[in-house]
């Protein structure tokens, strides 16, 4: 989701107020202490976070979820990279897009056409993202609701080209298929690709434009089209913000997470946790701080940080740029205060969702944790020769993967930026209990989904992109 190189011309953006979260914030946001807990706990999630959802809508957005007919070379579908069977990501630390075959650890370049890169950075779960508190996306907020706007939201795009996108959630399917290292394609090679490289997107013969002539012209999706929107009395009227807009409500009833042992526990005391992930609550809620940032119903205070976090990959680089850094938000604000600052993700599921960190330098929770808690321990790991390189997932591809973490004065660049937080001294059993209670936001019913794969897909191509 996080396209490597700008393919319009990017603003720099306003400083938003969404930043640190105080430890005072997050007690307002919660309820008296229950018992055993340091701190107080979030209250249960509302059902009104949630939108209604028009089952039609999320089932025509389910099939063009997992149809690579979205993609210049149509061979990758958004579940390419979102899939089920990854907890809504790919299974791998950085993954492969345009070029690549096969799903999660499998996933190999193509020999006929191999990618240039990897994609910069961990490709992120999708569990709540359609709540209404999630105003801000991507690893680096790139995207935010911005009442101010004209069109309501802020994105690197010109607000003009934001009409017709019914929620932030739609709104940032329009990188992806924007993108030539996630689903445009390379160069020339394909309509999609082309019109993205001639600066073409919004207009007839744009990309969104032959996306959208694409599914038009498939009867199945032209009549379901049709009879889910109103305004769509012809398939000549199916738009790309269309397309997107079911894609969006697809995504937030199929990964709608609020029915995890935590949330049963949150509702209804009297139904406890085991005694492990009661101590982890209680460590979570209290003397290892980790409810400062992860606050509130989904564990997130929708804020950015600096947290030390190895950089791996080919970094977020502009076109005209050679280095492999990922300065995380400071690429959206300008503002050297926010270097290396990256979204507070939400925790819900988040045991299934590894590799962990913003590049997913972390493939073991329990060393995550202690990292996570230690910015200097997490830079020394990853220091050349360190053998935690050699848990981190990759898939093969020729690149130097290590090039910021070989060097000194980088490595200590994302060290020092995180050293506002004191170390928290965990030991083991701390950290285990901790895995013990983020295994209580794991949720059965979002994890295996509502709709599930479909068998086929109305284009005919391969469910999913993998054959």
């Amino acid at each position: 989701l996080a396209p490597r190189q700008t393919l319009v011309p990017k603003r720099v953006f306003r400083k938003t107020t969404m930043m640190k979260t105080t430890l005072a914030t997050a007690f307002a946001l919660c309820l008296a202490p229950f018992p055993g807990v340091a701190g107080p706990l979030p209250d249960p999630v509302d059902p009104a976070s949630f939108a209604p959802v028009d089952l039609d809508e999320a089932i025509l957005g389910q099939l063009l979820f997992y149809d690579p007919i979205l993609s210049g070379n149509r061979n990758i579908a958004c579940a390419t990279c979102h899939h089920p069977d990854f907890a809504t990501s790919d299974g791998v630390s950085l993954g492969l897009g345009e070029g690549g075959v096969g799903l999660g650890l499998e996933r190999r370049g193509d020999p006929d056409n191999m990618p240039p890169h990897r994609i910069p950075r961990n490709s992120p779960a999708l569990f709540n993202l359609g709540a209404k508190e999630f105003t801000v996306l991507f690893h680096d907020g790139r995207i935010e609701v911005d009442a101010e706007m004209p069109s309501g939201f802020r994105t690197p795009l010109d607000d003009d080209m934001l009409d017709g996108f019914a929620s932030l959630l739609s709104a940032q399917t329009m990188f992806p298929v924007l993108s030539p290292d996630e689903m445009a394609g390379q160069n020339m090679e394909n309509d999609v690709a082309k019109a993205v490289r001639q600066g073409l997107i919004t207009a007839q013969g744009g990309a969104w434009d032959i996306l959208a002539r694409r599914v038009a012209g498939l009867p199945d999706y032209a009549r379901r089209f049709q009879s889910v929107y109103d305004h769509i009395t012809t398939p000549d009227d199916i738009g790309f913000t269309d397309i997107s807009n079911a894609i969006a409500v697809f995504v937030a009833y199929e990964w709608r997470s609020d029915s995890s042992a935590f949330d049963a526990y949150l509702r209804d005391p009297s139904a406890p946790l085991d005694a492990d992930a009661q101590k982890g609550m209680a460590l979570f809620y209290g003397e290892a701080g980790c409810s400062t940032c992860h606050a509130g119903a989904f564990q997130t205070d929708h804020g950015f940080h600096a947290m030390g976090a190895p950089q791996l990959g080919p970094g977020k680089a502009a076109v005209f740029e050679t280095h492999t850094r990922d300065t995380g938000r400071m690429g959206v604000t300008g503002n050297g205060a926010d270097a290396y600052a990256f979204r507070t993700p939400s925790l819900r599921n988040v045991m299934q969702t590894g590799p962990w960190g913003h590049a997913g330098g972390h493939s073991q929770i329990e060393k995550f944790l202690r990292d996570h808690m230690d910015p200097a321990r997490a830079a020394k790991r990853f220091a050349p020769g360190a053998a935690d390189r050699n848990g981190v997932r990759l898939p093969p591809l020729d690149g130097d993967d290590w090039r910021e973490m070989d060097d000194p004065a980088a490595r200590d660049a994302i060290t020092q930026a995180a050293m506002i937080r004191a170390p928290k001294g965990l030991n083991p059993g701390d950290i285990a209990a901790l895995v013990s209670f983020l295994r209580s936001l794991d949720d059965p019913q979002a994890l295996s989904g509502r709709l599930g794969i479909p068998d086929t897909v109305p284009s005919g191509l391969a469910v999913g992109g993998a054959p």
